[in-house]
């Protein structure tokens, strides 16, 4: 691979302050922000509500209510968010969670990971340093999305081979945005 832009090592070293932040993970993850479109509207009222009453600063993007909303530009806000510092996770809802997953993907920096299961939660974090987490409304309970909400949270990035892998997923997406760039 050729050498990556100078903005690319300054995202990297970014990046590297997000692994150092979870070394105590859920100390650290204090400020969420969420979104969803109408199909996810419900699980994230719950979810908000149970991410307040434990100490979290949560910050809610949308939709507002259960009529018919695009998600896309919700999603990218939410992501824009960890992307910017405003938050340091972030979480993204819609009926299966995919197409919401894809939108925050787009943003550069983002790692966001469909999780409907514990242990897709806990490997996207451990593994791949996920920074938004995605679940399907329509797909998990809202106790279950309790459970994998916490345990994205709790689990540490492990760093290590993954780290070299996750900073491999940093130079392809710089690679394609000179590309595009040119």
């Amino acid at each position: 691979m050729g050498m990556l832009p100078q903005r690319t090592k300054v995202t990297a070293v970014a990046h590297l302050g997000w692994r150092e932040m979870a070394k105590d993970a859920r100390a650290s993850l204090k400020r969420v922000a969420i979104g969803s479109d109408h199909a996810g509207f419900d699980l994230k009222t719950h979810l908000v509500s149970m991410l307040e009453s434990l100490g979290y600063r949560v910050e809610d993007y949308g939709t507002h209510s259960t009529d018919a909303v695009d998600y896309p530009h919700i999603c990218a806000s939410v992501a824009r968010a960890v992307r910017d510092a405003k938050a340091d996770v972030g979480i993204v809802l819609g009926g299966s969670g995919q197409g919401e997953q894809i939108a925050a993907n787009k943003v550069r920096g983002v790692r966001a990971a469909l999780c409907n299961d514990l242990w897709l939660a806990e490997m996207a974090r451990s593994h791949n340093d996920a920074n938004v987490l995605a679940m399907g409304g329509r797909v998990v309970s809202p106790e279950l999305a309790e459970r994998i909400v916490g345990k994205f949270l709790d689990t540490p990035f492990e760093g290590g081979r993954h780290a070299r892998r996750v900073g491999q997923l940093g130079e392809i997406e710089a690679e394609e945005s000179a590309r595009r760039e040119s």
